[in-house]
């Protein structure tokens, strides 16, 4: 795996409280932090440009809105508070 080096800049005091867990592998913390990040984004940006692309998702959810209005307009129709 070919790596790149990124530097993080952090208040003197977050620093100092940071020496104060040694165990923590902080590269590796905010290696793994960076990531995730980057995961999450990819698959958000992948599935935004799906349903931008993807008529059947929207036709579906508007049914399910008129279905869901629906329903709750009978519920309250029925229970004399519509």
């Amino acid at each position: 795996m070919e790596s790149a080096n990124v530097t993080v800049s952090v208040p003197r005091k977050t620093k100092e409280r940071m020496g104060e867990f040694m165990e923590i592998n902080w590269s590796g913390f905010v290696r793994k932090c960076i990531e995730d990040k980057v995961r999450e984004l990819s698959w958000r940006q992948q599935t935004l440009a799906k349903l931008d692309t993807d008529g059947e998702f929207e036709e579906w959810a508007v049914k399910m809105g008129r279905k869901v209005n629906a329903d709750l307009a009978r519920r309250l129709k029925a229970e004399g508070l519509a």
